[in-house]
């Protein structure tokens, strides 16, 4: 079912402030309270000598080219039996959590506390069957949300206010905001409270999460939401970059360029805290600059009021810069999907992409070993699987989703649909020859992927000779768009 959300500020007192503060430090302690029963279970069953053989046959069973479907049911059907036979699944976290709650019923409710339960059984679902890692604890003051499953009961939106175990607080609405009363027309599906620190204040929010579909902005009664148009649109995403192609339009964007800026003034930031900690706390520290060894004891260190006026500081830049980034991604995210209802992408791997490299390589210029450091940075800065997970979402409003082809069969960066052949070609190569004509290569590698084929493996050639002559049009206006400006390296113009 398709979900949408609408956020509001709370009107809060003091007092209502301290009870949200000290529910959500419950809420932390029943979590950090599950993962430790939780952990001590997924202990003992990895060392069980079922569930390990059945996880390495069937990663054996993923490497190779055998298509056993029968043998590759009966490995997850014992996998299962391990889960549930140790406790592993939603509804035995939904038990645990239970007997939690009845001390703290007075402040958190039995919903409130089943969805505590669900989140962590959401990162559960990525260590057990994605590319999660490990399960971690949270530290005081990271958990900022707390949720119900319904408006039905705990957390509820009632005649313009929240209400919630004896707490009622009023929601500040605008009544000109003709988007906000086009939701509340909508049923409620569930109501979560967000706490947010703003320039070193706390202030708190409702999330208001509605069914169905949001509804169209309007201003001054007129259409702000351009519908949709039909079509093939390819995307060449890369870590600061993405090359947009469709039938009418060419593009190549620099992810959330308004963020570097903000990087900047973090690191600075940041080397003006490591300055004030070694000023506070020079008896932590050896001669050569590093941390001092207590053998068993604990470090402890001194925090000045500038040291902390600097933290504050620090975590408003973090939150302008998460807020920036989100809202670049949904502009750029509208304009995307106005290009046409199929959008295709490359899979990508970012979490291989911010791996430091295995391999010790040489500059051929200075003789000296090339730094180890990938695209960790970059990837942060710039959240390309964010935009992603945005585009996907705005385009199920509409029926659709973001397709996905396959990277390695396609081959799109090496492709050369004139000549039918493939070419690897280095990382620093950003400009191709094409039928004696000058390509960015970004620009025609989303060409190749909009013209991907129904099995998604292959790029069609007949496509591509019929869209050529336009895609160059649209290249070169592009191209003479961004001459003269202040460009990406990546982007080579």
């Amino acid at each position: 079912m398709l979900h949408f959300i609408v956020q509001f500020p709370l009107v809060t007192e003091t007092y209502q402030e301290d009870i949200l503060d000290k529910r959500f430090e419950i809420g932390r302690k029943i979590y950090n309270a599950l993962v430790k029963i939780t952990q001590n279970r997924y202990r003992e069953m990895i060392k069980t000598k079922k569930y390990r053989l059945a996880k390495t046959e069937l990663s054996e069973l993923h490497r190779s080219d055998k298509n056993d479907p029968g043998r590759k049911k009966e490995l997850l059907r014992s996998l299962n039996e391990s889960y549930k036979q140790h406790g592993l699944n939603e509804y035995s976290f939904h038990d645990n959590v239970k007997n939690m709650q009845k001390h703290f019923k007075q402040n958190i409710d039995s919903f409130t506390a089943q969805k505590i339960a669900t989140n962590l059984w959401k990162a559960y679902e990525k260590l057990l069957f994605g590319e999660g890692e490990c399960i971690h604890y949270k530290k005081f003051g990271e958990l900022n949300s707390m949720e119900g499953k319904s408006n039905k009961a705990g957390i509820r939106f009632r005649d313009g206010k929240i209400v919630w175990n004896g707490l009622k607080m009023p929601v500040k609405t605008d009544s000109n905001n003709d988007y906000e009363h086009q939701a509340m027309l909508s049923e409620i599906a569930y109501c979560r409270i967000v706490r947010k620190f703003i320039k070193g204040k706390c202030r708190y929010y409702i999330q208001l999460v509605f069914k169905g579909r949001p509804p169209i902005k309007t201003k001054k009664n007129v259409e702000t939401g351009n519908p949709m148009t039909h079509g093939d649109v390819g995307l060449d995403i890369g870590t600061q970059t993405i090359a947009v192609s469709s039938r009418t339009d060419v593009k190549i964007y620099e992810l959330a360029d308004r963020v570097q800026n903000i990087e900047n003034e973090k690191c600075r930031l940041l080397r003006k805290l490591d300055r004030q900690r070694r000023a506070n706390n020079s008896d932590n520290y050896n001669s050569d600059g590093t941390i001092r060894k207590q053998g068993s004891k604990r470090v402890i260190w001194v925090n000045s009021n500038k040291y902390k006026q600097t933290q504050k500081k620090l975590r408003e830049l973090y939150r302008k810069q998460v807020d920036v980034r989100k809202y670049q991604h949904e502009c750029l995210a509208n304009e995307i999907i106005l290009k046409g209802d199929r959008i295709h992408v490359e899979t990508m791997n970012y979490k291989g992409l911010q791996k430091r490299a295995k391999k010790t390589t040489i500059n051929e210029k200075t003789g000296k070993p090339n730094k180890k450091k990938r695209f960790g940075k970059s990837l942060a800065n710039k959240a390309p699987a964010m935009l992603l997970t945005i585009i996907d979402r705005k385009l199920k409003y509409h029926g659709s989703q973001l397709i996905k082809i396959d990277t390695w069969s396609a081959k799109a960066s090496q492709y050369n649909h004139m000549e039918d052949s493939y070419k690897k070609k280095k990382l620093s190569e950003r400009w191709d020859m094409i039928d004696g004509s000058k390509v960015q290569r970004d620009m025609y590698s989303a060409f190749l992927i909009m013209n991907i084929n129904e099995d998604l493996k292959s790029i069609s050639k007949e496509k591509c000779d019929a869209r050529f002559d336009d895609f160059m049009r649209l290249h070169d206006a592009e191209v003479k768009r961004l001459s003269g400006n202040k460009n990406l390296s990546s982007i080579a113009i």
